[in-house]
């Protein structure tokens, strides 16, 4: 299935989505899709502290875990490591690149289409003696400069 605009799936993409791979949209469910759609980088807890707020269903923090990680589990979702091996999840599961700001752990989608077919072209065809390449994933770590996030002021 193709994602269209910011390659978060909508609601229905996201039914679709569960419904091929055998599984059933529930409240919990899409209560987590629709905080992820928000969020687009979380770990359980923020997920889960947006839905207090924000959602009309109740839903613990381990069951938002566990949603999460079945999500990732299906290819639904990503997921990285957050230093101090705490578990983000990434609402876009196209190939994109991230910034990840080191002082205050929080990530970023970076748009460099440039620096995408750069890294996509130097690893076509390449093999590594005895492993396949299944993908790749890169983040750029920083920090807020003296002009903020991003040259904003």
């Amino acid at each position: 299935m193709r994602i269209k605009g910011n390659g978060i799936p909508d609601i229905i993409q996201f039914k679709r989505l569960l419904r091929d791979r055998g599984l059933k949209t529930t409240p919990q469910r899409s209560a987590v899709h629709e905080a992820m759609g928000n969020l687009v980088h979380a770990g359980a807890d923020d997920v889960a502290a947006w839905i207090t707020e924000h959602g009309s269903v109740r839903v613990s923090p381990a069951s938002v875990y566990n949603i999460l990680t079945l999500l990732a589990d299906l290819g639904i979702y990503g997921r990285r490591s957050a230093r101090g091996g705490k578990m983000i999840f990434d609402a876009r599961v196209a190939p994109h690149l991230h910034l990840y700001d080191t002082q205050s752990e929080t990530w970023r989608d970076l748009e460099d289409e440039e620096l995408m077919r750069w890294v996509e072209g130097h690893l076509k065809g390449r093999r590594y003696r005895g492993y396949r390449i299944d993908g790749f994933e890169v983040q750029l770590l920083c920090h807020p400069t003296r002009r903020g996030p991003l040259g904003k002021a």
